[in-house]
């Protein structure tokens, strides 16, 4: 499982969403966004990242958010 994080600038990341594959996380980002300016983001409204100003992800849980509560391989058609 691949965990994907939102970030803001002074709050703590907060997981948005898991996949199956670091490949559907990566396509996935890459959708959402839609542009970056010295380094915040700026993300498709909808998308799991939608608010937050930069992203991570990790093989590994990074917080103690509640994996079932996130959406599991989003995708645009989705919206």
């Amino acid at each position: 499982m691949h965990y994907l994080y939102g970030s803001r600038p002074e709050m703590p990341r907060r997981l948005v969403a898991t996949f199956d594959s670091e490949q559907q996380l990566t396509a996935y980002v890459r959708w959402a966004t839609l542009s970056e300016h010295d380094g915040v983001r700026k993300f498709e409204k909808g998308s799991s990242l939608a608010g937050y100003q930069g992203y991570s992800h990790a093989s590994e849980p990074l917080t103690n958010d509640d994996a079932a509560a996130v959406d599991h391989n989003p995708s645009p058609s989705m919206l």
